[in-house]
């Protein structure tokens, strides 16, 4: 299984959605990039890196059953989803298991549960300050509470500057 294999699966589940498939896209790169600079080992930077593709797949099930893509719903739905989606791709029992604890966490910013889940929740906070147009005052109040990453950090600070 390729992280190319992942994208393509996520852009068949996602029916070409444009927007969302251009928000993981986003994400992924960020993370990508972040989990790099920090040093992650190979099998960790894998693993975030299918993350971050997969993170939002329980905003399909969370539309349906919810009419809301809210970020508990995506926790709660998306975790199931992942798993059915990467196990049908031949993923390792213990990639899926982790994949699906960061789906399960991508909106949780208090008990940080490992580096990876730190990389993919300031990765996905980067892409939505920018699709939503956070203002000045929400990114300086994020990279206050949760960013920790020397490179997350940095991308935020480079943001802030405009």
């Amino acid at each position: 299984m390729t992280i190319g294999s992942v994208v393509t699966a996520m852009i068949d589940y996602l029916h070409g959605d444009l927007h969302e498939v251009e928000h993981f896209l986003k994400v992924y790169s960020y993370a990508k990039a972040i989990g790099e600079e920090e040093g992650l080992d190979p099998a960790t930077q894998r693993t975030l890196e299918i993350a971050a593709v997969v993170h939002d797949i329980g905003i399909p099930p969370a539309r349906e059953k919810y009419g809301s893509d809210a970020g508990p719903y995506q926790e709660e739905l998306g975790p199931a989803e992942a798993r059915a989606l990467l196990t049908k791709l031949g993923c390792d029992a213990e990639t899926v298991g982790r994949v699906c604890t960061l789906v399960g966490r991508h909106h949780t910013y208090e008990n940080v549960d490992g580096l990876d889940c730190r990389i993919l929740l300031e990765a996905d906070f980067l892409v939505n300050a920018s699709f939503q147009k956070l203002g000045r005052p929400a990114v300086e109040a994020a990279r206050e509470s949760f960013f920790r990453t020397r490179t997350g950090t940095r991308y935020l600070d480079a943001c802030l500057r405009k």
